[in-house]
């Protein structure tokens, strides 16, 4: 399947590292999503419903990132990635997980990761 849906830039704060003190306050974290979908469907139908809700995917994103509360940026995206498969039957995606000023010399760090099969 070469179709799919985008979110870029999703900004969510939640707590996420692994010092005492990330543990205490909210960082923002950045969310890249492409996500295989067959937009053939929703194309011919012009109808919500066979589309994939990016909507409902950013804020399943946000809410499960503020209730995870990950050390590591690895595992939010391991976590992401299989919640977004399981909830909305993506069958393959491309995730890039960011965290600005975490090094203070870069723009941002992060990890970018793909699952299933395009």
């Amino acid at each position: 399947m070469a179709d799919s849906v985008l979110i870029e830039g999703l900004a969510v704060e939640a707590v996420i590292g692994v010092y005492d003190w990330e543990r205490e306050v909210t960082q923002r974290l950045v969310v890249d999503l492409e996500m295989g979908w067959d937009n053939r469907i929703p194309g011919a139908s012009d109808d919500v419903m066979d589309a994939l809700d990016y909507a409902t995917v950013s804020e399943r994103v946000a809410r499960w990132l503020q209730q995870a509360r990950p050390q590591l940026l690895e595992t939010a995206a391991e976590g992401l990635a299989a919640m977004i498969q399981a909830d909305f039957g993506v069958p393959w995606l491309k995730l890039t997980l960011r965290k600005p000023g975490a090094v203070p010399t870069a723009r941002a760090v992060g990890v970018r990761i793909e699952r299933g099969q395009e």
